[in-house]
């Protein structure tokens, strides 16, 4: 099958700071284009059939033997099941360490009049609202950042750098189950994840 953008059943532009919410079909592909280049897609996901069943950094980083992320990784739950695969991959690795900015985070960070920022976490929590699952912020575990860079020192530091994405890039997930994905299209201001200029990612999903 070929993945042509007019073949595509949904297709939808998030913007800049703005957050999005979907269920994927096991079967599915998902496209996540970073429309401008180093922008920061906070992503999220939880299985359909129990919501307690969600992504988790950890068992994915064990499972594959790597903390990065590119085509070939098995993104998996904290019950130990595949939920989705990364099939495609234009922009070479993502991160799953980072986490999510939250107002806590920017204050403590970058500055105390930080605090009242859009951010990340307040997004996630906005975007689980709108289905009627139950899960708050106690539900957020640590997620994916696709098309930031986290890169780690051989001595185990992480710092964030300037991105290795460009614009068009994109990362593409086919689903082993129905999931509800939730991203934020990262806000942040005060670090290099979005060149300090937050921008579009565009959305794609086929049969």
């Amino acid at each position: 099958m070929t993945f042509e953008p007019k073949n595509a059943m949904y297709n939808t532009v998030v913007l800049a700071g703005d957050y999005w919410s979907h269920i994927i079909k096991a079967g599915q592909t998902l496209r996540i284009i970073d429309c401008e280049g180093n922008q920061a897609a906070d992503t999220m996901f939880y299985a359909i059939s129990n919501p307690q069943e969600r992504y988790s950094a950890q068992d994915t980083i064990n499972h594959q033997k790597n903390v990065y992320l590119t085509k070939g990784s098995q993104l998996i739950s904290n019950l130990g099941n595949l939920l989705l695969t990364i099939t495609e991959d234009t922009c070479g690795r993502h991160d799953t360490l980072g986490g999510a900015c939250s107002a806590e985070s920017n204050s403590v960070r970058y500055d105390l009049e930080k605090i009242n920022m859009h951010n990340c976490r307040d997004s996630f929590v906005a975007a689980l609202r709108e289905h009627n699952l139950e899960l708050g912020k106690k539900d957020l575990n640590s997620n994916i950042n696709f098309f930031m860079n986290v890169p780690i020192s051989p001595d185990g530091k992480s710092t964030f750098s300037d991105g290795i994405s460009e614009k068009g890039k994109y990362v593409q997930l086919k689903a082993a189950i129905d999931v509800l994905c939730i991203i934020s299209n990262c806000p942040q201001l005060n670090n290099p994840c979005n060149a300090f200029n937050p921008t579009p990612i565009a959305l794609l999903i086929w049969e």
